[in-house]
């Protein structure tokens, strides 16, 4: 049985139970959509059925470029899934330098290489001992299509070869409104963004699911990120 999808609660939800405020749009993402409440007729809806992952524990990838959505994604994913799951976050885990801090923004060298490696090494022990103890987690990383060793096949190793893939990846004129919302070494320049983004149109080909989130709120990409899971998950039918 779902819970979280087609108007079943979270676990530990009853009904009259206050509902939980809603969660506010990012900067650049566009507004939920608010569906008309119907008269009352005293018939009751049944739920309607909807493909997801349901209580499958998972280990999920999201790759995209920066100002995707990755991480807001990621979390709110996460968070109202009906089982445990974790979201790893790969530029938190990064900061976790305070002294010495590597920072990209301030020349790319063989020391913020260096900390990133680190810093993915570190997010797929996590992941192996969340997953080890029977809870889900998403990861989020801008990966390149033309770097497997150290990218996609990189993440694999520190993982899981069950690790699945998704890749993120909406317009560049999205991408540069939600990256000019950013503050702080999170926020790159327009030509970085344009670079990084030009790149991951590698991806198109690769048989990895592809979401072009430009026109989708952060729940409904969460959504279509849950249903290409399921579809990657689907027993494929034999020929």
């Amino acid at each position: 049985m779902q819970h979280g999808v087609g108007g079943w609660g979270p676990p530990g939800h009853h009904p009259g139970a206050p509902s939980q405020p809603p969660i506010p749009p990012a900067p650049g993402w566009p507004a939920p959509a608010v569906a008309p409440v119907p008269e009352a007729t005293g018939h009751i809806p049944l739920p309607t059925a909807a493909p997801g992952t349901g209580s499958a524990v998972l280990a999920v990838l999201l790759i995209g470029p920066a100002g995707a959505g990755k991480t807001t994604v990621a979390r709110h994913w996460a968070r109202t899934r009906p089982v445990p799951t974790a979201h790893i976050s790969l530029d938190d885990v990064r900061e976790w330098v305070c002294s010495g801090f590597a920072d990209p923004q301030a020349g790319w060298n063989d020391h913020s290489e260096a900390q990133y490696r680190l810093a993915r090494r570190t997010c797929g022990f996590a992941a192996r001992n969340f997953l080890a103890n029977g809870i889900s987690c998403i990861l989020d990383d801008a990966v390149f299509p033309d770097r497997p060793v150290v990218g996609l096949g990189g993440w694999k190793r520190h993982v899981g070869p069950g690790l699945l893939p998704v890749v993120l990846l909406p317009g560049l004129e999205v991408v540069l409104e939600r990256n000019a919302a950013r503050s702080g070494n999170r926020r790159l320049s327009d030509e970085e963004v344009a670079r990084i983004h030009g790149r991951m149109a590698g991806w198109y080909g690769s048989g990895l699911p592809i979401i072009d989130n430009s026109h989708l709120d952060v729940e409904s990409t969460a959504q279509a990120l849950d249903t290409a899971l399921a579809r990657s998950l689907a027993p494929t039918s034999p020929r």
